[in-house]
C-alpha cells in the first residue's frame, strides 16, 4: 500500500496457516508417487500468495473534536456524535487491532493498517489512492463515528474489488446507512463486538483470493485431449483431461506390499465390512493411488471424475479420504459440486458431503445419500465418525464405499455454488443421523436433515449434488460474506 502502513504475516506463516507447506508430509505423502515410480508431470502446481487486507479506522480524535475542527455539522458545538465520548476509540482500535491481526494470521492472511486514524476528507481521499495503487484484494474498514458513514462507503466502494465496513452498534444514529447495508461488493456488519463476523468476512477474502489461484482436474469420458478453461466467477483454472490417462494410471499402479497393508488398516479400523472381498479392498487403495498420481502430475488442488463407469477403479474411498484431508473431491465430472467443495473449504476448514438429495415429505425432512463421504467431518485434526465398508450401491461390479455414521443433533449447512448463474444457494438445519439401509435406500452414506424454517422441504430442492456440511448457522454467515462481497445471488435461509 504505502511505506508508512503496516504489514502482517509472513509467506512463511501464510504457507503454514493455509495448510500449503508441507502439504505431503501431513497428508501423508498424497502427492507422492508410487514407490519405484516417476510422476510425468503434465502442469506445474499454481503459484499461491496470501490474500491481502487493507485495514482503516474512521474517527477524529478528542483533541480535534474539543477545537471544533473536525468535518461534520457538529463541530460549532464541539460534539461528541455517537458512540459518544465514553467510547474510548483510542483504547478500541488497540483491542480491533489485535484481534484483526490475531484472526488473518491464524488464517494466512496479510493485514496492512494505515498508520493512524482518518477523520477529514483529504485524507480519506489520498488513503483511497494510496491503496488502489497497492492493490490489496479487499479492504476493512472500521468506523466508529456515526457522520463518517459517507466515508466508510466510499473507501469501500471505491479502494478495493471488495470491501467489510464494521461499525458498532451506537456508534450510528436512528438507521444504518441503507447505502452500506444495499450496495454490491461490500459486507456490512452492524454489531457489538462480533470478532466471528468479521472472521468470516476475512474467510470469505480468502477463500476468493485461494479460489482465483487453484485448479480443479476434471477426468471426462467424453474428453479426447486436454483442454484448459477459468470459471468466470471465481477464477478458478478448470483443466479437463481424458479418463483414459487415469485408467492407465490405475492399471499401471501394482499392489505393492505398503499398498496392501493401507488397505488392511482401513479394513481393521471400519466398524464392519460387509460384501465387500480383501481384493476389492486392494482395488480401492489402486484407486486411491491413481488419485493421488494423476493430482500430482496436472498440479491439481481439487479433482472431480466421471466415475460411475470406472468398473473396478471407483475411487469412492479415495475420495472419502481427500475430502477429510480437505483435498476436494467430487464424483461424476460434476462442476457445481466439486467448486462448492472447494468454497467450503477455505471458508470452514471442513469437508464438505457431496451427495443427492431426496425427501420425507410425511415427516418434512430432508435426505442426502452418497459414496465419497469423508469420515472427518470437522476438519482434518477433528475427530473420525465410525463408518461400515459395504459396496457401492449400483455395483459393476462391488467396489468398496464407506457407510459414514453421521452424529446426531449436529448443525449442518446444505449449500451449493452455481457455475456461471452467479447464484449460491444455502440453508442451516440439524443432522438427525444415519439412517440405516435398510429400511431407507439410496447410497452407500445417508444422512437425514432438519431443514430450518421450511414449510415445505422439497421447496429447497437445490438441484443434483449439492454440498453438507457440519456447521452453525453463524458459521453459514460465511456464505452469506462471499456472495455480498463478490457480487452473487444468496438463496436460502441464511
Amino acid at each position: 500500500m504505502c511505506e508508512s502502513c503496516e504489514s502482517g504475516i509472513s509467506r512463511r506463516n501464510f504457507l503454514a496457516a493455509s495448510g500449503t507447506a508441507g502439504g505431503a508430509a501431513a497428508l501423508g505423502g498424497l502427492f507422492a508417487p508410487a514407490e519405484g515410480r516417476e510422476t510425468a508431470a503434465e502442469l506445474p502446481p499454481r503459484e499461491k500468495t496470501p490474500a491481502r487486507v487493507a485495514v482503516v479506522f474512521l474517527y477524529p480524535p478528542a483533541e480535534v473534536v474539543l477545537a471544533g475542527q473536525n468535518e461534520d455539522s457538529w463541530r460549532v458545538h464541539q460534539w461528541f456524535t455517537w458512540p459518544g465520548n465514553q467510547f474510548e476509540p483510542e483504547r478500541q482500535q488497540e483491542l480491533f487491532s489485535a484481534k484483526i491481526r490475531e484472526m488473518a494470521d491464524r488464517l494466512g492472511v496479510v493485514t496492512e493498517f494505515a498508520p493512524k486514524p482518518l477523520y477529514q476528507a483529504a485524507a480519506v481521499a489520498q488513503y483511497i489512492e494510496a491503496v488502489k495503487a497497492s492493490a490489496p484484494d479487499a479492504v476493512l474498514v472500521v468506523n466508529f463515528w456515526n457522520t463518517f458513514a459517507p466515508w466508510s462507503h466510499r473507501i469501500a466502494t471505491e479502494a478495493a474489488p471488495a470491501a467489510i465496513v464494521y461499525q458498532p452498534v451506537g456508534s450510528n444514529h436512528q438507521l444504518p446507512s441503507q447505502a452500506l447495508r444495499d450496495t454490491p461488493g461490500l459486507f456490512y456488519i452492524h454489531s457489538i463486538e462480533n470478532w466471528a463476523e468479521i472472521e468470516r468476512g476475512i474467510r470469505a477474502v480468502r477463500a476468493k483470493k485461494m479460489l482465483a489461484q487453484s485448479r480443479l482436474l476434471r477426468v471426462s469420458g467424453q474428453a479426447e485431449a486436454m483442454t484448459q478453461v477459468v470459471e468466470p466467477d471465481l477464477g478458478t483454472e478448470v483443466v479437463t483431461v481424458p479418463a483414459q490417462v487415469f485408467n492407465d494410471i490405475f492399471d499401471a499402479a501394482p499392489a505393492d506390499e505398503g499398498l496392501i497393508r493401507e488397505a488392511m488398516q482401513w479394513k481393521a479400523a471400519a466398524a464392519e465390512v460387509r460384501d465387500v472381498t480383501d481384493e476389492s479392498c486392494v482395488d480401492a487403495f489402486r484407486a486411491h493411488r491413481a488419485v493421488q498420481e494423476i493430482l500430482a502430475r496436472y498440479g491439481a488442488d481439487a479433482v472431480t471424475i466421471e466415475c460411475l463407469f470406472l468398473k473396478h477403479r471407483k475411487p469412492c474411498l479415495s475420495f472419502a479420504i481427500n475430502n477429510g484431508n480437505l483435498i476436494p473431491c467430487g464424483c461424476e465430472n460434476q462442476l457445481d459440486g466439486t467448486l462448492m467443495q472447494m468454497l467450503g473449504r477455505w471458508l470452514w476448514d471442513r469437508a464438505g458431503f457431496m451427495h443427492n438429495p431426496e425427501f420425507d415429505t410425511s415427516e418434512n425432512r430432508y435426505f442426502g445419500a452418497h459414496c465419497t463421504c469423508a469420515t472427518k467431518l470437522h476438519g482434518p485434526e477433528g475427530p473420525a465418525q465410525p463408518f461400515l465398508i459395504r459396496p457401492f450401491f449400483h455395483q459393476m461390479p462391488k467396489t468398496a464405499a464407506l457407510d459414514v455414521q453421521w452424529p446426531e443433533h449436529e448443525p449442518v449447512i446444505l449449500t451449493k455454488y452455481y457455475s456461471g448463474q452467479k447464484r449460491l444457494c444455502c440453508w442451516t438445519g440439524r443432522s438427525l443421523g444415519s439412517p440405516t439401509c435398510p429400511p431407507a435406500g439410496g447410497c452407500a452414506t445417508r444422512v437425514l436433515v432438519e431443514i430450518d424454517r421450511v414449510p415445505d422441504v422439497c421447496d429447497i430442492y437445490p438441484g443434483v449434488h449439492p454440498i453438507l456440511f457440519c456447521g452453525t448457522p453463524g458459521d453459514a454467515r460465511a456464505v452469506k460474506a462471499f456472495a455480498r462481497m463478490y457480487r452473487l445471488e444468496l438463496l436460502g435461509n441464511v
